[in-house]
């Protein structure tokens, strides 16, 4: 049985195949987003408050790895394919950074099924974001021996909002604590399902309006958003279990690995690659990856990490 929140992405996306007039006001999109990043980061850090930092570093030493690698994987299968170099090296990037509502979309799964994961998990979700980015602009501009402009773009992928949100929840979660964020804790963290319900209805719509999208691209966006989600969920899940992780540990990492950012990659890459068809990209992760993960990949991860946990 899916999880309640999957059943208003579905919504959306009926809603846009069958030509509806339902909209989200953008200014409202905006403001979900923000407070998804937010919330999540907060809740990262209030249990980080409650664990030494050191105690964590092979975990974020490795989930900083697997982000910095996977686009160095998926590239020569990408123009396998025969996609351009530069659309090859975004597409990579946005496989090798990660999706924060798919991480939602995991936690929520995992805490329906009474299954517990490690409650810092939000800080693997922080450390991936920013690494499979550096990759992509890397292969880029090391196919066309170009110069890489280190300083603009560490600012773009360490500043940008989805970074600085998660760092910035993080860091106020793990000073403030348990009771520093009592005050906050009705409007960050109860309300926290209903406001990704509501998202998650936004991008049904967005991703049902990518249907004709994927159509166009063809084959090659189909391959990748369907095959490369399980292969990569396997990678993910290997590093978790030779992490000593919990069952909803390895199943969250596993997920992590096999998501695909459309917030923070699709922004970095139009700005440092902007030969790359931005259009291809985010086809791939939002239209056809994301819906992929949280209807059919997330139950099979689970799944995965109870098999190789047992």
């Amino acid at each position: 049985m899916l999880d309640v929140v999957v059943f208003f992405f579905l919504l959306g996306v009926v809603a846009r195949v069958v030509g509806s007039d339902l909209r989200l006001p953008e200014a409202l999109y905006e403001t979900l987003s923000i407070y998804l990043l937010l919330a999540i980061g907060l809740k990262g850090g209030i249990e980080l408050s409650k664990q030494p930092i050191v105690a964590l570093a092979p975990q974020v030493g490795a989930a900083i790895l697997l982000s910095f690698t996977i686009p160095f994987l998926l590239y020569p299968m990408l123009r396998a394919l025969r996609l351009a170099g530069p659309d090859s090296a975004s597409l990579a990037a946005h496989y090798g950074s990660v999706s924060v509502v798919t991480f939602a979309v995991v936690t929520a799964a995992l805490t329906r099924a009474s299954m517990p994961y490690e409650s810092h998990a939000a800080l693997w979700v922080a450390v991936m974001e920013a690494p499979g980015i550096v990759s992509g602009i890397l292969l880029a501009r090391l196919a066309k021996l170009q110069e890489v402009r280190w300083g603009a773009l560490l600012h773009e992928v360490l500043f940008g909002k989805s970074v600085l949100l998660l760092l910035g929840g993080l860091i106020i979660g793990a000073v403030a604590g348990v009771e520093g964020t009592a005050p906050i804790k009705a409007v960050f963290i109860d309300p926290f399902k209903g406001v990704l319900a509501l998202f998650l209805l936004e991008l049904g719509l967005v991703a049902g309006g990518r249907l004709s999208e994927v159509r166009r691209f063809g084959l090659p966006v189909v391959a990748v958003g369907v095959l490369a989600p399980p292969l990569l969920a396997v990678l993910g899940a290997g590093v978790g279990v030779a992490l000593g992780l919990s069952t909803g540990g390895v199943a969250v990492f596993a997920t992590l690995a096999a998501s695909a950012s459309y917030i923070a990659a699709p922004t970095a890459m139009r700005l440092a690659v902007p030969e790359a068809n931005a259009a291809l990209s985010i086809t791939a992760a939002l239209g056809i990856t994301f819906p992929f993960n949280i209807v059919v990949g997330i139950p099979l991860y689970i799944e995965l990490a109870r098999w190789l946990t047992q």
